[in-house]
């Protein structure tokens, strides 16, 4: 997959899928799997490294991380996230930040919101970079926005929202993530954009569909918000297979001849 079959995909009716993934051997995982692309996202700073939010995410972290899941899945179009405040700044930092995931292994990069954002995408985009955007909760903004909240629920909010979709759009962005918002709201927009757009936590309607690795695994027990589907509860397998482990070597069942040279 390529940056012009999402708008392919779309015109055709076709839903794009998309996995978040932080390291090799995950991304081997998902290079062996139908999924369409990866999003190596900020969220690496509370699933991989235990942080309360992604506001811990540095670029350095970013580019690691992007680093290693494009060794593992090279087949697989990547998107990298661009962390907190990272595009925020002055144009030659916000390009070093660019081109820092880029030389990493990443094919496009991802960022939060429109409002103070359109000229950079503008310009990233004229660089030769595909830029995917992301409205409704965007996790960088999680104290202004008084936390992990569903966005876009009075009028005034959807409207302000699907504004900065169309904005995203004629910005150059190739396709936008829409996070927990109204599931009528995420189909106004898909319906009103020729890009796509990928939800989570925004209804079936969207053109596409994200959800982070660890979830989607059942391997984060201590989060679960409504819009995680757990397809495997990942977190009781590799239990049970752990304590196997431990059990068989205080028996001296492991290691048995053959595993023996």
């Amino acid at each position: 997959m390529n940056v012009l079959d999402f708008s392919k995909k779309k015109h055709n009716h076709e839903k794009i899928t998309m996995i978040t993934c932080y390291d090799y051997t995950s991304a081997r995982l998902l290079a062996n799997s139908d999924v369409d692309c990866i999003l190596v996202g900020d969220s690496a700073a509370m699933t991989m490294h235990g942080l309360p939010s992604t506001l811990g995410a540095s670029i350095e972290m970013m580019a690691l991380h992007t680093t290693a899941v494009a060794r593992g899945a090279p087949q697989k179009f990547i998107i990298g996230d661009l962390p907190f405040l990272s595009y925020r700044q002055g144009l030659t930092e916000n390009m070093q930040a660019v081109k820092l995931l880029m030389q990493a292994g990443a094919h496009s990069v991802k960022l939060e919101g429109a409002a103070g954002n359109l000229e950079l995408i503008r310009h990233i985009v004229d660089s030769g970079v595909p830029v995917m955007g992301h409205l409704g909760l965007t996790p960088q903004s999680i104290y202004a926005l008084g936390g992990f909240k569903v966005q876009g629920k009075t009028d005034a909010a959807q409207e302000k929202i699907m504004l900065e979709a169309q904005q995203l759009q004629e910005a150059g962005c190739f396709a936008v993530v829409l996070e927990c918002v109204p599931a009528p709201l995420a189909k106004a927009i898909s319906e009103q954009l020729q890009i796509p757009t990928i939800g989570i936590g925004a209804g079936a309607d969207t053109d596409g569909q994200v959800l982070v690795f660890q979830d989607l695994l059942g391997l984060n027990t201590e989060f679960k918000p409504k819009f995680v589907k757990s397809y495997i509860n990942g977190a009781e397998l590799f239990t049970t297979a752990i304590n196997s482990y431990i059990h068989e070597v205080q028996q001296g069942a492991f290691p048995k001849d053959e595993h023996c040279y």
